[in-house]
């Protein structure tokens, strides 16, 4: 397991890296989605590798993510939710990646609290996970061009969970 020992800004693919201030340490992930803050103690990533053909691939795009989100959901507990409607995106969703809701997602009293989000090629899928501990919009938005500005508006959009990492690798070696 690795953790982080200084914050950094996570870009989704298609992200320019116009959106981080300039002085921001900052990285990409090769998968979609929003701006998400690692920063010690605060989220679990974790990502999940599926081969093409596997009984848990699915050659939907959307339904993939929602076996994955069930194995966090029943981890998780606390009256956790899957999502699996369609993409829910808001004014602050192509930025921040907790601002929107996709299918397989997790949530907990309407609060975001697991992001997922996916890298596929022939050879098979590559699901990265992102299970909130404590939520803090005012130590992301800073750190991107917008500054501060936002925050409370996204306090309430994601919420953290208690979750141990090796409980749910556990979990997820049987499915």
């Amino acid at each position: 397991m690795v953790e982080p020992d200084e914050p950094v800004v996570v870009l989704g693919s298609t992200q320019p890296e116009s959106v981080v201030r300039p002085g921001v340490r900052w990285a990409r992930r090769r998968s979609g989605g929003g701006a998400v803050l690692v920063e010690p103690g605060g989220l679990v990533w974790i990502d999940v590798y599926v081969p093409a053909g596997d009984p848990l691939w699915d050659d939907d795009v959307g339904r993939a993510f929602l076996w994955l989100g069930r194995a966090w959901a029943d981890t998780i507990g606390q009256g956790a939710a899957v999502h699996e409607g369609p993409l829910v995106t808001t004014p602050w969703s192509p930025l921040v990646c907790f601002a929107g809701l996709g299918p397989g997602e997790v949530t907990v009293g309407g609060r975001k609290v697991v992001g997922l989000c996916q890298r596929r090629t022939r050879a098979g899928a590559l699901f990265q996970c992102a299970a909130l501990l404590e939520w803090r919009p005012d130590r992301l938005l800073p750190r991107l061009t917008v500054g501060a500005v936002g925050a409370e508006e996204l306090a309430g959009v994601a919420g953290g969970v208690d979750v141990d990492p090796e409980v749910f690798l556990e979990h997820l070696a049987n499915w």
